[in-house]
């Protein structure tokens, strides 16, 4: 684990940096100790729960004037040296070559749909006219991509990414939910020094550097099949599976007792759904005391869920990292968005110290998530991201990378 203080300079130009520091306040000082005087477009910060989300915002507010702020609140944080199981990550984006707007968007609980596709593109033309004020052809240099922080218990990611991807009209989107632990009380967004609940945060990168989405995940379909026969889509629980009770039902097709369900089962049988050929995990959140299952998804009465089964974690996780290193000829950073239930099930195979192991090799940061965000889809399970490569699109390197520090 990666606990202590670190930084990094990247080659592309973006500094990473992290603390275990006890209070928001220190964490904030901390951060900006580690990232200097940089010239900054954009900071992004994932933050525990259990910080003072307003003071961390105040925080950061007074050390870094004018350097728009954006994060969310998380179940543990990724950062170059390993996990970190509590504290704050941070993302600084250097002015140079990274052209970043944002926006936040609010009662997502009640998502009017049309007013959020006019805001996101309204906030992509912002960034139009920076590309007409450039030299160098975008179509030819340039790539762009979003991050969404969506608050994981507002029950809205489906909405909220499936209007977003619409607005954004081919621009490739990743994220994650934001969360709280396993805990399931209080996730925030930070945005423009305030903190929003209900919320969710775009953020919009344009960026002269070589970069590929991703998602991965290490399970593979069973032939053991459940109808949802009564469920409630709002509040995203299912009641009944074959007809009977849900998480009877579950807990048979696994080999246990209802009463020995737990997070640890949930995440290393999960269930899938089949959407244009492709299985997508849609995992469970817990048994509630009527024998129900919440999920981190919204299912509807009718869907066909399968059960799961796992392969290698570490495996699958090595081969995906291996296919972006290959396809950006060489992978400087990955902005990562990780299930909590898969940091449970790689802790439960023995597996979480080799996944540790490729995130520092590949500088991986980011959150552990209620949920992530890929293209126009909502997922469970799965990690998703942003490889950014060590070279411009046209080819030539970019700055020189400083060593981790601790």
């Amino acid at each position: 684990m990666a606990q202590g203080s670190g930084v990094r300079r990247h080659l592309c130009g973006i500094w990473t940096a992290w603390t275990d520091a006890a209070g928001a306040a220190d964490a904030a000082a901390e951060v900006a100790r580690a990232v200097g005087g940089s010239a900054l477009s954009q900071i992004v910060v994932f933050f525990s729960a259990d910080y003072d989300a307003e003071i961390l915002a105040r925080a950061l507010e007074t050390w870094f004037p004018g350097v728009p702020v954006a994060g969310c609140s998380m179940s543990g944080g990724i950062a170059p040296a390993g996990g970190l199981d509590r504290g704050l990550v941070a993302i600084a984006f250097p002015a140079e070559r990274f052209r970043i707007v944002s926006t936040v968007l609010d009662a997502i609980d009640h998502l009017d749909v049309e007013r959020t596709a006019s805001a996101v593109r309204a906030l992509r033309r912002t960034l139009d006219p920076l590309d007409r004020c450039r030299e160098v052809d975008m179509a030819a240099s340039g790539h762009r991509f979003a991050l969404s922080l969506i608050d994981g218990l507002a029950n809205a990611e489906e909405t909220v990414v499936s209007a977003i991807a619409w607005a954004l009209d081919g621009i490739p989107i990743v994220g994650g939910s934001a969360g709280d632990d396993l805990r399931f009380r209080d996730a925030v967004l930070l945005h423009g020094g305030k903190i929003h609940r209900k919320a969710a945060v775009l953020v919009l990168v344009e960026t002269d550097f070589s970069v590929e989405i991703f998602k991965s995940d290490n399970f593979e379909p069973t032939q053991t099949k459940f109808v949802v026969t009564a469920s409630d889509g709002e509040r995203r629980t299912v009641h009944e599976l074959n007809a009977e009770p849900a998480a009877r039902e579950y807990a048979m097709a696994i080999g246990l007792d209802p009463e020995g369900l737990s997070p640890m089962s949930f995440a290393a049988y999960p269930l899938a759904v089949k959407v244009g050929g492709e299985y997508f995990c849609r995992s469970i959140r817990r048994m509630n005391e009527d024998g129900s299952l919440s999920f981190f998804c919204a299912v509807d009465e009718g869907v066909v869920l399968t059960l799961a089964e796992p392969r290698d974690i570490v495996a699958s996780t090595r081969a995906e990292l291996a296919r972006l290193d290959a396809v950006l000829g060489g992978v400087d950073l990955i902005i990562g968005f990780e299930c909590v239930l898969r940091r449970l099930d790689a802790e439960s195979r023995q597996g979480r110290h080799g996944i540790a192991d490729l995130y520092r090799r590949y500088n991986v940061v980011g959150f552990e998530t209620f949920g992530e965000q890929y293209r126009a889809m909502h997922l469970n399970q799965t990690f998703t991201g942003i490889a950014i490569g060590k070279t411009l699109a046209g080819g030539a390197p970019g700055a020189e990378a400083t060593p981790v520090a601790s």
